[in-house]
């Protein structure tokens, strides 16, 4: 069990960088934000402690070993007026004292402000924690109003009360399990579990009413110093990355009960090697790919949601020279290639989504879109440029990443290869009715090299057990072609429906420049004719 607190990466002993449960931020300068509150009306008080001592002072069923299971027996009513007590004994303490500590050191603390870094705060919240449980036990051992806690009940008591203040609270122990690979939260109640193989179970409850569930997200979403996002009923839809890595989608307000899906990220350093050992990909195929990104080749990895596109970008990315220079642009971090240690200078842009009026521009202040971070990113002296997911007009960047010539890749989601065009061309034209269909088609089939296509499907063995398979179902190149249609799609690898695609046998000269890269033509050839690998 980790005990990552709930701050931004690189955050300093400055207290501003705290979430918002401990201090107010002040505006970034430039910045310029609306009338309307992120949070919107303010949260009832909390209920006193006493109070709750009172109205919760029953005995609790052991814990079980599952984290899960052990959610069942915590009363989260007393561990949210806990976490008041935390947060408020931490603001105190970063508030103490600060003049004598800026008399001698002026330099390192603003005016109202001690230093105190994560580590800091989180030991102190430790302490705290410590402090207040020993009391609650002692005062309720005293006045006989419940059952005192044994060692274990009070150990999950104190982390509970922790996540809550400097984590996920009671999403924490979901993010954490190594089974599950998406949460489903429909609603305060309905919460299911998708695990690695496929399945689902019902999870614990994350809130007592869907009003806590959406406040607890305008939590999330405003708690960063470095890029906040809003969530409101003027903006009922959030995207961002959690700590840890894992992905959360939500929305409320046009939904009939406030929705959330979070997308754990398993495999955050992964390789072509480990898809050919899983059975996900060829030895030839791995091999083409990892020559094309080392011969600057540009690749759209496509397939349907859930079917490992972003993890197989970073595998993709391994293959990048120690050497180069990266730039990642995304509207929420997911490649995390600056965390896989196999790159020397990876510069993560993250878009903006900007909270304050809109201009005469069309867009709210503050706003820095991923244009914005591709043209800042030309006077970074890169040698690659990444663009993330597609979904929309952002393919214009993508395209003009590729248009570079340094071998650019993105993640989109299409059903297959012709579909992935006809997607990218849909997207391009979001731009307004200045862009065709023509010249939509005339920048893709003029910059994009490839497109790898995934496939994934739940299978049921003969034990009755099932299982999750992902596998690249088909590789092609991608050339200008005739004016009716535009484009041309030269399929290298499958298509297959059943499992890794295998080499065609096409070999096309373009493909021969990729030898001087470790392109092997032979093995290539091998695989076409049945004398290579076999799933």
């Amino acid at each position: 069990m980790t005990s990552e607190p709930l701050l931004p990466s690189g955050a300093s002993g400055d207290p501003a960088s705290l979430p918002p449960l401990f201090t107010t931020p002040s505006p970034r300068p430039g910045r310029v934000r609306g009338t309307f509150s992120l949070r919107g009306d303010e949260p009832p008080a909390p209920v006193p402690l006493e109070q709750v001592r009172r109205r919760h002072a029953v005995g609790r069923p052991s814990p079980s070993v599952d984290r899960l299971a052990e959610q069942q027996g915590i009363d989260w009513g007393l561990v949210a007026a806990f976490r008041t007590l935390v947060a408020n004994r931490l603001a105190s303490a970063m508030g103490e004292g600060w003049r004598d500590r800026a008399d001698s050191d002026p330099d390192r603390v603003e005016a109202g402000r001690i230093p105190m870094d994560r580590s800091a705060q989180e030991q102190f919240g430790w302490s705290v924690i410590e402090d207040l449980l020993r009391d609650h036990t002692a005062d309720t051992v005293k006045t006989g109003s419940g059952e005192a806690w044994t060692p274990q009940q009070r150990a999950l008591m104190a982390q509970a009360i922790f996540d809550a203040v400097f984590r996920l609270g009671r999403l924490q122990p979901l993010v954490d399990d190594d089974r599950v690979e998406n949460i489903f939260i429909l609603g305060c109640r309905q919460v299911l579990l998708e695990l690695t193989d496929g399945s689902r179970i019902q999870g614990p409850s994350v809130a007592d009413s869907d009003e806590e569930l959406i406040d607890f997200l305008r939590f999330l979403a405003n708690r960063s110093e470095s890029n906040p996002r809003p969530f409101s009923e003027s903006t009922p839809r959030l995207h961002m990355k959690l700590d840890g890595g894992s992905r959360l989608a939500a929305t409320a307000w046009v939904v009939s009960r406030p929705t959330v899906v979070i997308r754990r990220h398993r495999l955050k350093i992964d390789t072509l090697a480990a898809w050919v050992d899983r059975d996900c990909m060829s030895p030839a195929c791995a091999n083409l790919l990892a020559a094309a990104v080392k011969g600057a080749w540009s690749i759209a990895v496509a397939g349907p949601m859930s079917a490992g596109k972003t993890t197989l970008m970073r595998a993709l990315c391994a293959e990048i020279p120690r050497e180069e220079a990266i730039g990642t642009f995304e509207t929420e971090y997911e490649l995390f290639l600056n965390e896989s240690g196999k790159h020397e200078i990876v510069i993560d842009w993250e878009s903006r989504p900007g909270v304050g009026e809109i201009g005469a521009d069309g867009r709210a202040a503050g706003a820095f879109e991923l244009s914005d971070a591709l043209s800042d990113s030309f006077r970074f002296a890169l040698s690659r440029q990444i663009v993330g997911e597609i979904r929309g007009p952002e393919v214009w960047t993508m395209i003009k990443a590729m248009e570079s010539g340094t071998g650019s890749l993105s993640t989109t989601h299409a059903a297959n290869a012709q579909a992935c065009v006809r997607k990218l061309v849909t997207c391009a034209m979001e731009a307004g009715s200045h862009v065709t269909r023509d010249l939509a088609l005339e920048k893709l089939s003029g910059c994009l090299n490839l497109i790898v296509q995934l496939s994934r499907r739940i299978e049921t063995l003969p034990d009755g057990t099932q299982r999750l398979r992902r596998w690249v179902s088909e590789v092609v190149l991608v050339e200008p072609g005739e004016r009716e249609i535009g484009y041309a799609l030269e399929p290298l690898f499958g298509p297959s429906s059943q499992g890794p695609a295998q080499a065609s046998g096409i070999l096309p000269p373009q493909l021969m420049a990729l030898t001087e890269f470790g392109f092997d033509p032979q093995l290539f050839q091998a695989e076409a004719d049945g004398r290579g690998w076999r799933p």
